[in-house]
């Protein structure tokens, strides 16, 4: 079968720090290119506790792209091994299904949570953060049956969605309702990021809500706001017009491309203060923020503009940053890490934040599908790459292998 493969080297990681920089396709072009196509024999299934798929769609996440580019901090590198086989927002069909799988038969519609947790790794008694019902954090990542990797597509054992075919764990295979549109079932995870991002710093009805970022999951974030059917003010931080023409369709109440600080003040009624020296900082602000670019500029934005008492969600993550933590002191504000998904309890008792996904899109309480703008055929996966690369000029939001 074809199957989209990344690999890297040492001696690769450093090639690429210069000629990346000299023209980006290098990353997925030429004789260093992290990424190729390559025919690979159909996956087996590990046990009978698991299923084999039919990918009919991937999607491309930004952190694909930055696997790609060797963006990735080396501090996650002992959970991760290659090659393999990438990709982990997939929707697919079932093929097959091993004798201790209840509940899907072949022909089954389905949709993927990619975390390889110590249910899928075999391992027991479960870790302290599966046993809680956070398998997302889960602490085995690089133990059990299979090479380390935190999900499916950085585990060079288990492989990812941009293949015809992959195997799935029981536990990580969700059945998509039968409201939701293929198009739709492929963007359940990042949507279950988003839902689980709001669960873990849910907003209230009154408070001030900044976004920053109205990419994909800064967009999903607002829809799930909205299809939990929290009224709070949303405002997006966005200097796309395309984005953030999306991102307020989305639900966000206003959008602004200009100062974050002057929009602290005037939408939330703070008061910034000019120091000796350096950027103003803010008294009162926005009750919560959500930074899904996770860069050095950004965090310090988004700490500045926090009201004393207020948390602030690191969705997105860069390399490295730094940044003044004067406000975080001064203002007693929490910083909440954001990763993966969970069970969380709802009105409807323990749910799992995909089958959360998924019930607000067959309800029609959230609709992601017009997120997908362009798919391509697994040949065309360099054109893929270079659309993501520029993705204003290409008016994209949500990119996918279609198979």
């Amino acid at each position: 079968m074809k199957a989209l493969m990344f690999n890297i080297t040492v001696p690769g990681y450093l090639v690429l720090q210069v000629l990346g920089r000299v023209d980006r396709k290098n990353y997925y072009d030429g004789p260093f290119a992290t990424v190729k196509i390559a025919d690979v024999a159909e996956p087996q299934l590990p046990n009978q506790d698991w299923l084999k798929l039919k990918v009919r769609l991937c999607g491309f996440c930004g952190s694909d792209l930055n696997l790609i580019q060797v963006k990735d901090s080396p501090m996650a590198s002992p959970f991760t091994s290659f090659p393999c086989i990438f990709g982990h927002e997939v929707y697919a069909e079932v093929v097959e299904a091993g004798n201790r799988v209840e509940g899907f038969i072949k022909g089954d519609r389905v949709t993927v949570n990619p975390g390889l947790t110590c249910a899928a790794r075999g391992i027991s008694p479960e870790c302290p953060s599966c046993a809680s019902g956070r398998p997302g954090c889960c602490e085995k990542y690089a133990e059990g049956a299979f090479a380390p990797g935190m999900f499916a597509g950085i585990c060079r054992d288990i492989g990812g969605g941009f293949a015809e075919y992959m195997v799935v764990h029981k536990s990580q295979v969700f059945k998509v309702p039968d409201g939701v549109s293929n198009e739709s079932a492929s963007l359940t995870e990042p949507l279950a990021v988003g839902v689980q991002t709001v669960l873990d710093n849910r907003p209230e009805e009154n408070d001030r809500v900044l976004v920053i970022g109205g990419g994909v999951i800064g967009s999903m974030i607002v829809k799930a706001i909205r299809g939990l059917g929290i009224g709070c003010s949303i405002t997006v931080a966005e200097p796309s017009a395309y984005a953030a023409e999306y991102v307020k369709r989305s639900g966000a109440d206003q959008v602004t491309n200009g100062s974050i600080i002057g929009a602290a003040e005037k939408i939330t009624g703070a008061k910034a203060y000019k120091p000796m020296l350096g950027e103003r900082i803010v008294q009162g602000g926005f009750d919560r923020v959500f930074d899904t670019v996770g860069h050095s500029p950004t965090l310090q934005t988004a700490l500045i503009v926090t009201r004393g008492g207020g948390t602030i969600s690191l969705v997105g993550i860069g390399n490295k940053v730094s940044f003044d933590p004067s406000p975080l002191w001064l203002k007693l504000q929490t910083v909440k890490g954001c990763y993966g998904y969970g069970y969380n309890q709802t009105e409807n008792g323990t749910m799992h934040a995909f089958d959360i996904a998924l019930e607000l899109m067959d309800r029609k309480k959230v609709h992601v599908e017009d997120m997908l703008t362009h798919t391509f055929p697994i040949e065309s996966f360099k054109e893929l790459i270079s659309v993501n690369m520029s993705k204003v000029r290409h008016q994209a939001m949500k990119t996918a292998i279609r198979f």
